[in-house]
C-alpha cells in the first residue's frame, strides 16, 4: 500500500509540474499575441498621425482635399485590418486550459477524494 501511495504522490506531483509548464508556454504565446495587438495599435496611431497628413497633402495637389483625405483613410484602414488578422491568428494558437486537465479525468474514481456526501 505504501508503494501505491508513493506512486500516486509522484504522479500527482508530475501532473502539477506538467500543468505549470503548459501554463508558462501558453502564457508566452498570449504575451506575444498581446504585444502584437499593442504594436498594431501603436503603429496604426503613428502612421495615421504622420504619414496620412503627408499623403493627404500630396493627393490634394491632384484632387479635392476631401477626396484625398478619404483615400488616405481607406489605405490605413486596410493596413490596420491586416495587422489585426495577423494578431488574431497568434491568439488562436493559445490553447487555454493545459492538457493536464484531460489526464486528470483518467484517474480512477476510487483514487479521487471523497466529497463527503452519501450515495
Amino acid at each position: 500500500m505504501g508503494e501505491v501511495t508513493r506512486d500516486l504522490s509522484t504522479l500527482v506531483r508530475q501532473e502539477v509540474e506538467l500543468a505549470k509548464a503548459e501554463l508558462r508556454e501558453e502564457g508566452t504565446k498570449f504575451g506575444k499575441a498581446a504585444g502584437m495587438y499593442s504594436g498594431a495599435g501603436f503603429a496604426g496611431y503613428m502612421v495615421l498621425l504622420f504619414l496620412s497628413i503627408a499623403m493627404w497633402w500630396a493627393l490634394s495637389n491632384v484632387m479635392d482635399q476631401g477626396w484625398a483625405a478619404l483615400i488616405v483613410a481607406v489605405v490605413w484602414a486596410a493596413i490596420g485590418a491586416v495587422l489585426y488578422v495577423i494578431a488574431r491568428g497568434q491568439m488562436r494558437e493559445v490553447r487555454g486550459l493545459p492538457r493536464t486537465t484531460e489526464t486528470v479525468k483518467d484517474i480512477p474514481p476510487a483514487l479521487k477524494p471523497d466529497t463527503g456526501g452519501y450515495r
